[in-house]
């Protein structure tokens, strides 16, 4: 059989290879490999999460310890951020030359080996540079990983599989507030950053019991290695009972290098710019709010810490339970109609509060708290909306700059809280989040594409 032999579907040719190897994986029901390969990842992904908010949860008391002002303050909590905009683009180009597992390893080993080195910062300054290092490698190991995943399933029930790994970065936050209640009290703030040790040793099972992308090895030309794996991944199918259908060719494209230069060609252009906008939009609200909020409960408010941290972290809950009910249900609502949705309601209880002047802690809990669940609904889940609007070529990268605009967002958000604060008031802030979701609804209205129960070949040509 000729390999890179190009043949017919409709009105597109295919590589025989790609065609092969996309065909066979979409008749495939979820397997052991593939439901033990989300778990390992997402393990890693839900430290990803801890480390990414650990710093919210230490801050109350790194304020008073380090005597730090609200642009101190700001600047450390954003220095994390500007650090995973860099991490995205760089690790998702490098997922495309060199591959998805070799990438995850080397995020993981650097994003806990900054943890290490956050233990023995003594002021601001070393914590804003020890935060931009780390963010490097914990902006690299989600896009990667969520590029990983989604090659590695069918188009059914694609968003349901994905977004409960997707999960585990918000059971990382949720964790980080766990920690940050019980333990820092008691333990001081480097308590958040011992804990966040933990997943080196998932760099074991990541290095030895997963295997590559079959998508990402067919994309590249190395199809003899993506047969076999595809071919493990079948026997297991077949020996749990599973009777597997034919295959059946779905349009792609001709064998081509990954080029970042197509993220802005083609129907590719308004992709990347609506996905962009998406991002920016969403995570400058949720990841403004969430780091801020422990801080603001004791410093606005005088909230005993404690209870402070309790709140932020009845906060994070909140998000996952909306974040849970979003993975159950996006598979039959679909991608652009419940980001149309979310992004609309989302700034109700916001400009509640702004209206209300957001007077006192109860006020911020409650609406904050429901504005900050309905938009993480969309904050967890564009990852895999991101993955599916490219092809396997682009899919690491494009998922990597689109997710960098989650950095600017997120990094964005915190210095702008303080600067609101600190010359209009804190009912401003809640104002301008609302505004800033509104603008993200009507850029989904008008140019997000609908992705929901459609084969990644087919999506993207």
């Amino acid at each position: 059989m000729n390999l890179v032999q190009p043949i017919p579907v409709g009105s597109a040719q295919v590589t025989e290879p790609q065609a092969d190897i996309s065909a066979r994986l979409e008749r495939l029901p979820i397997t052991r490999e593939v439901f033990w390969a989300r778990n390992i990842v997402g393990a890693a992904t839900f430290f990803d999460g801890y480390t990414v908010i650990a710093i919210a949860y230490a801050m109350p008391v790194l304020v008073r310890e380090w005597g730090l002002t609200p642009g101190q303050t700001g600047m450390i909590l954003s220095m994390g951020y500007l650090g995973q905009l860099i991490g995205a683009i760089l690790f998702g180009w490098l997922a495309e030359k060199i591959g998805r597992l070799k990438v995850l390893l080397f995020t993981i080993l650097l994003f806990v080996s900054m943890d290490v080195a956050c233990l023995f910062a003594a002021g601001a300054t070393m914590m804003m540079a020890f935060r931009f290092v780390q963010g490097i490698g914990t902006g690299g190991e989600v896009p990667v990983a969520s590029a990983y995943i989604n090659e590695m399933i069918s188009s059914k029930g694609r968003g349901r599989f994905f977004l409960l790994y997707e999960v585990m970065f918000l059971l990382g936050l949720v964790g980080a507030g766990l920690i940050g209640y019980f333990m820092v009290p008691l333990y001081g703030w480097k308590a958040m950053f011992v804990v966040g040790l933990v997943p080196a040793i998932l760099m074991i099972p990541l290095r030895w019991f997963l295997h590559e992308s079959p998508r990402w090895l067919v994309a590249n030309g190395r199809y003899e290695e993506a047969d076999r794996i595809v071919s493990r991944l079948e026997k297991s199918a077949r020996d749990a009972g599973q009777q597997l259908p034919e295959p059946k060719i779905v349009a792609a494209p001709f064998q081509r290098k990954s080029d970042w230069r197509e993220l802005f060609q083609g129907i590719y252009l308004k992709r990347t710019l609506s996905i962009w906008a998406m991002w920016f939009c969403a995570y400058m609200v949720a990841n403004g709010m969430i780091t801020w909020l422990p801080t603001l409960y004791r410093q606005t408010f005088n909230l005993p810490l404690e209870t402070s941290i309790l709140y932020g972290f009845f906060t994070s809950v909140g998000g996952v339970v909306a974040a849970v009910i979003c993975a159950l249900l996006i598979d039959k609502v679909g991608r652009k109609r419940w980001y149309t949705g979310a992004l609309l309601i989302a700034p109700l209880p916001l400009l509640l509060l702004a209206w209300l002047g957001a007077t006192s802690a109860t006020q911020v809990l409650i609406l904050a708290g429901l504005a900050y669940a309905i938009v993480q609904t969309v904050t967890f889940s564009l990852y895999l909306y991101s993955a599916e609007i490219y092809p396997t070529r682009l899919r690491a990268i494009g998922t990597g700059t689109g997710s960098a605009w989650l950095r600017l967002g997120s990094s964005a958000g915190p210095i702008v809280v303080g600067f609101i604060m600190s010359t209009l008031g804190i009912q401003y802030v809640f104002a301008t989040f609302s505004a800033i979701l509104i603008v993200g609804a009507l850029i989904t209205m008008l140019f997000a594409i609908e992705t929901k129960g459609k084969v990644l070949e087919e999506l993207s040509p």
